[in-house]
C-alpha cells in the first residue's frame, strides 16, 4: 500500500520528465517579462504562480475542447530564473498521451486575454513562443455605428432644409422691401416733377400771351 502511494505521488514528476522536454514536438515555450511589465510592482515567480499558470491553461483547454482538464494535465519543465519554461498538455483520458500542439495553440489563442489578465501581463510580456497573438475582439459601442451615421446624415439634411427655408424667407423680405423702396422713389420722383412744372398738359386757354378774343 505504501509503495502504491509513493508511486502515485511520484507519477506526475516521472511523466513530466518523460513527456515534457525542451523542443518537444507537442510542447510550447513560455517567456515572462514580469519586471519589464510591472517594474516596482513586479511579483516573484514561485510555485504558486506556476500553479496559477497550470490552472489557466487547464481552463483554456477545458473551455476550448469541452473536456475536463486538471492542473495535473499541464506538465511544466526546464524552468529558468529569468522565468521561461516549457509545458505540454496530457489527455484527460490518458496521462501518458499528449494533446497535439495545434490544439493547445488554438486554445491559448482563443483565451489569450484571460491568461494575460491572470498575470497582469500582455502579449509582449507573456510570450508563447511561436504562437501568434490574437487581437482582442473590438468593443461594440452601445449605439450601432450605422445609427450614428444615419443620425449625422439626418441632422445635416435637416440643417440644410432649415437653411434653405430661412434663406428663402429672407430673400423674399428683401425683394418686398426693395420693391417698396422703388415704388417710394417713383412716387417721390413724380411729385418733384409736378412741382417743377415738367409734367401735365399745357392749357392754352389760360395763357397770358394769347391775344384777346374778338368781340
Amino acid at each position: 500500500m505504501f509503495y502504491k502511494i509513493v508511486l502515485f505521488l511520484c507519477l506526475p514528476s516521472v511523466l513530466a520528465e518523460q513527456l515534457c522536454k525542451p523542443n518537444a514536438p507537442d510542447g510550447l515555450k513560455v517567456r515572462l517579462s514580469i519586471k519589464t511589465a510591472l517594474d516596482s510592482e513586479a511579483y516573484e515567480w514561485n510555485r504558486n504562480e506556476k500553479f496559477l499558470f497550470q490552472a489557466t491553461i487547464a481552463f483554456a483547454m477545458s473551455q476550448y475542447t469541452g473536456q475536463e482538464f486538471k492542473v495535473s494535465n499541464i506538465l511544466v519543465c526546464d524552468e529558468t530564473p529569468r522565468v521561461s519554461f516549457w509545458f505540454v498538455v496530457t489527455s484527460p483520458a490518458n496521462l501518458s498521451q499528449l494533446m497535439s500542439k495545434g490544439v493547445v495553440e488554438l486554445a491559448v489563442r482563443k483565451f489569450r486575454n484571460r491568461i494575460n489578465n491572470a498575470f497582469l501581463l500582455s502579449d509582449e510580456t507573456l510570450e508563447f513562443v511561436g504562437v501568434l497573438p490574437t487581437l482582442a475582439s473590438p468593443v461594440e459601442p452601445a449605439t450601432p455605428p450605422w445609427l450614428i451615421v444615419f443620425g449625422v446624415m439626418m441632422s445635416l439634411v435637416s440643417a440644410g432644409i432649415v437653411f434653405v427655408l430661412v434663406s428663402t424667407v429672407v430673400q423674399n423680405k428683401r425683394k418686398r422691401k426693395q420693391k417698396g423702396d422703388d415704388q417710394d422713389d417713383d412716387e417721390e420722383t413724380r411729385v418733384k416733377t409736378v412741382e417743377n412744372g415738367c409734367d401735365g398738359v399745357y392749357n392754352t386757354s389760360f395763357s397770358e400771351d394769347e391775344p384777346n378774343t374778338r368781340m
